[in-house]
């Protein structure tokens, strides 16, 4: 997913428009990845060993074949201890070369279970709504909108004076014009149109202060 500088002044001038009719912060972040999934490389090459044991185990004769390609031939019927050895290499063997082949992100993505996506992108997204909105305006009035790139997924996050009034379901029509964007390869105008939705709930909640002032970036942040 690519922004262009046509995609972020179109996405900060859409926040600067939105927080005009209303008391609200709006933040924009794109991130490209939530987490490294560092784990999730591990368990596939926890797993991949399983299977090659689970095989030996289906098959002996694999590994006593296995075992006569680097024994002498006359040494005869291999020892349990050959044996093991055999296993433990193969075991070693497989475990590295998963580790290997998953240290391509794009293939360590596709593998992550979308459950677990999910729950990254929930995190990386409360997190920086901690560090970025929360509490950081004078009414508890200030909302995160979430974009993680490689996971293809989002995230709206509001304040506690917000979570007060409306319910997180109202945000449908904000993640579904995000990710409408996102699908139709223009994340740009997805995260405008998030934004324009999001606008349109401050609003009716949270009309504009006459001493109102700006106390949140418009800017779209990438990280």
């Amino acid at each position: 997913m690519h922004l262009t500088d046509a995609d972020r002044a179109r996405v900060a001038q859409a926040v600067a428009d939105a927080e005009r009719n209303t008391a609200g912060e709006i933040v924009t972040i794109v991130a490209k990845r939530s987490d490294a999934y560092h784990d999730v490389a591990l368990h596939w090459a926890v797993l991949a060993m399983l299977l090659v044991l689970a095989l030996l185990a289906w098959r002996p004769e694999a590994a006593v074949w296995a075992h006569g390609l680097v024994a002498d031939p006359w040494s005869g019927a291999p020892s349990p201890g050959g044996l093991y050895t055999v296993a433990l290499v193969l075991l070693a063997i497989v475990f590295l070369l998963v580790r290997v082949l998953l240290a391509a992100m794009p293939l360590r993505i596709a593998l992550t279970p979308g459950r677990t996506k999910a729950r990254r992108v929930h995190a990386r997204a409360l997190a920086l709504f901690r560090a970025a909105a929360e509490a950081r305006t004078r009414d508890a009035t200030g909302v995160l909108i979430y974009l993680s790139a490689d996971e293809r997924r989002a995230e709206i996050i509001a304040d506690r004076a917000i979570h007060g009034r409306v319910t997180p379901d109202i945000w449908g029509a904000a993640m579904a014009a995000l990710i409408h964007g996102i699908r139709d390869g223009r994340p740009g105008d997805g995260m405008a149109a998030a934004v324009e939705q999001v606008g349109l709930v401050l609003a009716e909640h949270f009309p504009p202060r006459a001493d109102d002032t700006n106390e949140l970036p418009d800017r779209l942040i990438e990280l």
